[in-house]
């Protein structure tokens, strides 16, 4: 990625983001936002097991998969189901919360 350099060291970060991510209204720049929000939400997840001190393996037995889909969703690599995601939080002590923005 190369820096646009406007003036005295003030860079177009619109212009570098664009670079990186594609274009605002892009297919490519929407690919870019939903997987960061997969990366952000299994971040979100991974945090909350950590919290709730169970390993992989516990909270996979918990909601009756396997350890290696609670690693695949922690990774981003996959991403719940709702019902899932809700099965999920209440193993670990939690509820989910939908609420207007």
């Amino acid at each position: 990625m190369q820096i646009k350099k406007t003036d005295n060291d003030i860079y177009d970060i619109n212009a570098l983001l664009d670079e990186a991510l594609g274009k605002e209204g892009t297919q490519e720049r929407e690919r870019n936002r939903e997987k960061a929000w997969e990366e952000y939400n299994a971040k979100i997840l991974l945090d909350a097991r950590k919290n709730a001190k169970l390993t992989q393996e516990e909270l996979a037995k918990r909601i009756g998969t396997d350890k290696s889909y609670i690693s695949r969703i922690e990774r981003g690599l996959i991403v719940p189901t709702v019902a899932t995601l809700y099965k999920i939080a209440a193993a670990m002590g939690m509820t989910v919360e939908l609420r207007p923005i």
